[in-house]
């Protein structure tokens, strides 16, 4: 499979759409092309790998230089001591004149020195200052903020074990670095077959060397080959295109002849590498990549030849079998590798991994597993598929590989899509020119009499036609299910990898001496590496949890969360600020006589439990309860003017609609998008199992969501955030911390747009209150096109609720890989920085921060030195995830820039996977401590739960705002249509993304609330 296809298939951050289903070639007649052999680029690798591969070197950002003005100079105006004039209280403006400067400018901080010219690099190599910039001559360039310290110092030690491996290299071992041209161009898997015989029969020209290759183009050897130039040639036993007809039909036992055109690219030692991991050299010179990229390459090699790889993972049937997880699909284990820089040198990031593959079976079995309304196709052979039908088969059965079971061959089909025509009238032309029947053909030719003769068949060719039914197909093995998994298949896949602790540590250490590991071939030896087979052995630290502060209302104002997993409960409290509720309707989609009848006892105790919490909720509607089926969620106009009618009856003025629905419903997004967009109400929905035992804890939820949506808060930090970092924050100087994600659309979508969000808090010191901002943008794009507006209107409301301009902004980007750190402060720090200037003299310090989930590093708790007498003991601890507030800067972290790992929550289930946080730019200049303090704070006061949370709260309403914006374009995005299937040439090939559907605008009603929690 192609990498494009495999790669990206769950990755949230994709840069480009697939491009292989863009490629045709007209003039080309063989069927082997539509097995849709990989294209080989001279791209860098790294533009193309998934989020934990090495980073790339700094995108240089020309920003007008000026002089460094002094800490606290220069970001505030007076302008914003008094009270404006206008009614809005909006913050003034930059006229014309003030926006005709740079976007980006030097802002307060120590001095920066000035660049200087290394004559015998031909270059100017600039120096850095202290926030994470370098200047060169008049412009100044971005380089990521390097740690400020050795690491934080608060809280208690954590012996600790995390899942990387240290790496040792000769720096002296030189790698050669091989190009590779295969004429005819193979897929990847015919690729390896390649090398594989190029090594057996050509062990001289190679010199003996056993090279690694990455499947496309390059090849690494410890050792020169005979000649810097090599031509090769390898026959393999796959069909020819001379004896391909138009049905496909093949002779067995043909074989291919390949040209294989080696040439020396490079050579390269790691001293550069080494110099880097021992801090050596300027701070600026970026990460060196070929020497780890290639070792990178190599350390996967012996993995690939034995697993199925899918992006950064490897997935075998060695490692427990595959388990069937329903619709068509099984669960496969494997384990996930890549190598990293990190303080103790380079190590290896391996972790165990689950993911869903097509089962392989035959495409009739696997269409009545896959598909509800053919489960009985085996009993009813006549069965046809109507025009709706066929087109949910197709899409279930596109791009899928599939092999024929009717001739021996090792040929690979990939399904473009299905024949107009049912099989049985199905006619083509042979090579001598003769129309021929196809059931009649397989029937002469194989004696095979077609069963399921009103089915299409499989058309497996782009540009012309070419017919298999699709009886006598097979889905071909170890191919990623790129479709979207049911609620049950997710559950069964989350399941198999939801291991404890010491079970998922046991998985990785076998993986590190096992058979498919990374260690079990002779690459290691080759190479002179040396894998430790040893977790890292590292101390964390644990934070305290901070003090919390409750409502006034109830018997307890304030308390510490004690218990082990930092949760606390409002049972005699009330939350922080409760709002009151007068004006509130109920509506039920669907429902049993029973389940309705449910619905007053379900009022009172809601409002009962608000009362608890010191919320007011009406006991009375405004209108008794509605009562509709659940069809009405499938008419848009219907349930648009239903939703009206109910908002009139509160003289449009409905605080509150309470929503009960049978059961998950797709017009969840419609009802969503028509409250929060064309009437101007908030909801909250809820299902009707949920209300037959009504639980306490159940409600206090319900409670609190509505309570954070209608304008409350749950819980503020006793300690304010100005008392924890005297250093940098004051009581009356307001900080604002904003969060962004963007959300992409599913793998195999490839029109819908990508969705940003934005939010900003709006009080202060509190901090626990977010406005949100949402655009769509362009299919797949990660920048956020639109950022530096949705700043500027967050920046308004802001100065509306505090009277003035935050003196601090602190930045949280979710969502983003690695590879794209600096592609994405180049971009979104300018943005940022612009939507300042729309504000005269108004320049802030500026924080940004990356925040990510999607990683692979795992901490466990380290009970090696425990004694002997408390073994059992160690047991139990070992079956335990990491405490919330455990903390990790040094060892596995980046040799030189500033990050951290810090596991905010308790794991309830599984294994506890730490956030790590990335601070790419940080002119206020937080120390270890600081930083990760404020952070930790923060995550306590989330508005959904009375628990810490995983992931720092701006960034966790960035993410729940985005999702909702993809809600609002789920209705139109359905029936976005796709390329007309045709034998046209023309039109076979992937449409252009359309014009970007911009999001329906938000009501003022709602507009300032938290709508999207």
């Amino acid at each position: 499979m192609e990498e494009t296809e495999e790669s990206n298939a769950n990755r949230k951050c994709t840069p480009k759409g697939r491009s292989f289903r863009g490629r045709t070639n007209p003039h080309d007649q063989q069927l082997l092309q539509h097995s849709n052999p990989f294209r080989f680029s001279n791209q860098n690798q790294y533009q193309s790998c998934p989020a934990l591969l090495p980073l790339p070197p700094p995108i240089p950002l020309q920003l007008t230089a000026t002089p460094p003005l002094p800490q606290n100079q220069g970001c505030r105006s007076k302008t914003y001591l008094q009270k404006p004039s206008w009614k809005q209280n909006k913050p003034p403006r930059a006229t014309s004149s003030d926006t005709q400067v740079s976007v980006l400018t030097v802002l307060p901080g120590p001095p920066i020195q000035t660049a200087v010219e290394d004559t015998q690099r031909q270059a100017s190599f600039p120096l850095r200052g202290e926030n994470g910039r370098k200047v060169m001559g008049a412009t100044q360039a971005l380089v990521a903020a390097r740690r400020p310290d050795s690491g934080g110092v608060e809280g208690p030690a954590i012996s600790l074990l995390a899942n990387h491996f240290l790496v040792q290299f000769d720096f002296l071992q030189r790698i050669f670095h091989y190009d590779v041209d295969i004429s005819p161009n193979p897929s990847k898997e015919v690729a390896r077959m390649i090398k594989r015989k190029l090594v057996e029969e050509n062990s001289v020209e190679l010199s003996g060397a056993h090279p690694a290759f990455d499947g496309r183009k390059n090849l690494y050897s410890p050792v020169e080959f005979q000649n810097d130039r090599l031509e090769l040639f390898i026959s393999l036993p796959i069909p020819t295109s001379k004896s391909l007809p138009p049905s496909g039909v093949l002779q067995a036992k043909q074989f291919k002849l390949f040209r294989i055109n080696i040439k020396l690219v490079s050579k390269f030692d790691g001293k550069d590498l080494n110099s880097y991991l021992c801090k050596e050299g300027d701070d600026w010179i970026p990460l060196p990549q070929d020497y780890l990229h290639a070792l990178d390459i190599v350390l996967r090699e012996s993995p690939t030849e034995k697993c199925v790889p899918v992006g950064r993972s490897l997935y075998s049937s060695s490692m427990g079998g595959t388990k069937d997880i329903g619709g068509g699909a099984v669960g496969l284990r494997g384990f996930f590798q890549s190598l990293r820089p990190t303080q103790q040198g380079l190590a290896l990031n391996v972790d165990f991994s689950v993911t869903a593959f097509h089962e392989s079976i035959g495409v009739i079995p696997y269409l009545q597993k896959r598909v509800e309304f053919l489960r009985d196709l085996s009993q009813r052979k006549t069965r046809g598929l109507t025009g709706e039908e066929r087109k949910e088969v197709e899409k279930a059965l596109k791009n899928i590989r599939v092999f024929v079971r009717h001739r021996e061959t090792v040929q690979r089909y990939r399904v473009h899509s299905l024949t107009e025509e049912i099989t049985e009238n199905l006619w083509f032309e042979d090579r001598d020119g003769k129309i021929l029947r196809l059931v009649n053909y397989f029937k002469d030719h194989y004696g095979y009499d077609i069963q399921f003769r009103n089915l299409p068949c499989l058309q497996i060719s782009r540009s012309k036609p070419c017919y298999l039914p699709m009886e006598l197909c097979m889905i071909c093995e170890g191919q990623k299910f790129l479709g979207k998994l049911s609620d049950d298949q997710t559950a069964r896949i989350l399941r198999m990898g939801c291991q404890r602790p010491r079970e998922r540590k046991a998985i990785i250490d076998g993986v590190m001496r096992g058979a498919v590991g990374p260690t079990s071939g002779s690459q290691e030896r080759e190479f002179k590496l040396h894998v430790s087979r040893e977790m890292t052995r590292l101390n964390g630290r644990v934070l305290q949890p901070p003090k919390l502060k409750l409502g006034e209302g109830g018997l307890v104002r304030d308390l510490i969360p004690s218990r082990h997993d930092r949760q606390w409960n409002l049972l005699d409290s009330h939350v922080f600020e409760g709002t009151r509720i007068e004006r509130w309707a109920l509506i039920s989609f669907g429902g049993t006589p029973d389940q309705k009848s449910n619905i007053p006892r379900f009022i009172i105790q809601l409002s009962q439990r608000c009362e608890q919490l010191g919320i007011f909720l009406s006991k009375n509607t405004i209108m008794s309860p509605q009562f509709e089926p659940i069809q009405l969620l499938n008419n848009v106009s219907l349930l648009e003017s239903k939703l009206k009618k109910i908002h009139a009856a509160a003289s449009n003025n409905l605080q509150l609609l309470i929503c009960i629905m049978e059961r998950k419903h797709k017009g969840y997004a419609d009802l969503k998008r028509i409250a929060e967009t064309s009437i101007g109400v908030l909801s909250q929905c809820c299902l009707y199992q949920n209300l037959g035992n009504l639980s306490s804890q159940f409600l206090a939820n319900l409670a609190l969501k509505i309570n954070a949506k209608v304008g409350g808060c749950t819980v503020a930090l006793y300690n304010s955030l100005p008392s924890q970092i005297p250093r940098l924050l004051r009581q009356d100087e307001p900080v604002i911390f904003m969060g962004a994600d963007v959300t992409h659309p599913h793998p195999l979508d490839d029109f819908s747009p990508s969705i940003a969000a934005v939010v900003g808090s709006m009080n202060w010191p509190a901090a626990n209150k977010y406005v949100s901002r949402m655009r769509s943008q362009t299919h797949r794009q990660e920048i956020i096109q639109d950022l530096s507006a949705m700043v500027g209107e967050i920046l308004d409301d802001f100065y509306q609720q505090v009277s003035q301009l935050p003196k601090r902004i602190i930045f949280f980007r979710d969502g983003v890989s690695e590879t794209q750190f600096y592609k994405v402060l180049q971009e979104e720090l300018q943005a940022i920085r612009s939507a300042c200037c729309r504000f005269p003299g108004y320049k802030p310090p500026i924080t940004f921060a990356v925040v990510q989930k999607r990683h692979h590093t795992r901490l466990f708790r380290n009970e090696s030195n425990r004694p002997p007498s408390s073994s059992s003991a160690g047991n139990q601890v070992l079956e335990e995830n990491i405490p919330p507030g455990t903390v990790v800067d040094t060892v596995i972290t980046h040799p030189r820039e500033f990050d951290f790992y810090l596991c905010s929550h308790w794991g309830v289930k599984g294994t506890s996977r730490p956030t790590h946080y990335h601070i790419l730019w940080d002119e206020n200049q937080f120390t270890s401590d600081e930083v990760q303090k404020l952070v930790y704070s923060l995550c306590y006061t989330f508005v959904r739960c009375t628990k810490p949370v995983s992931l720092v709260p701006p960034a966790y309403y960035a993410h729940l705002a985005a999702y909702r914006g993809r809600l609002y374009l789920v209705e139109r995005s359905e029936f976005t249509p796709f390329t007309t299937t045709t034998t046209t040439t023309c039109q076979l090939s992937r449409a252009a993304p359309p014009k970007i559907t911009p999001l329906p605008k938000l009501s003022e009603s709602v507009k300032k609330l938290m709508f999207y929690c």
